[in-house]
């Protein structure tokens, strides 16, 4: 490809797509879906032998940890910044994997805030619903 995308997570239609809405999403969503993605990714790497025991993917977490900026929309929490600078570090095989289930993991928890909304807003969910069998075929045309 020879496109030019202003952020690594461009690349894939599913993972921008997954961001952007995570992005406009409330803080305690975006916490709550970092903490997922991050056990997602832990889970990821270990099925792939990348590292042998937690301490080394503490480790590797910890050495990139070296801030690139501040003014990030995932830069204002440390759960978040952990979870996307964790995600930027996989190799492109695991984030395609782990894109996919990071787009189910936005959809889950729009679709749960939009539950616990609804009793006070009927339309809470126009606008917010990610199209994941979409997005999945459109990611399969993308490898």
């Amino acid at each position: 490809m020879n496109e030019y995308y202003s952020r690594w997570y461009d690349k894939d239609p599913v993972l921008s797509m997954s961001m952007r809405t995570l992005a406009n999403s409330d803080d305690a969503s975006q916490i709550a879906v970092a903490l997922n993605l991050i056990k997602v990714i832990i889970e990821h790497n270990i099925n792939n032998n990348e590292f042998a025991n937690i301490e080394d993917i503490v480790g590797a977490v910890e050495d990139g940890l070296i801030q690139k900026g501040t003014n990030r929309w995932y830069d204002l929490d440390a759960t978040v910044r952990t979870a996307i600078q964790m995600l930027e570090r996989c190799d492109e095989a695991t984030r395609q994997k782990v894109a996919l289930e990071m787009a189910q993991l936005v959809i889950e928890k729009i679709v749960q805030d939009v539950d616990v909304a609804a009793d006070s807003d009927e339309d809470a969910l126009e606008g917010n619903v990610l199209d994941l069998d979409a997005m999945e075929e459109e990611h399969q045309e993308n490898i």
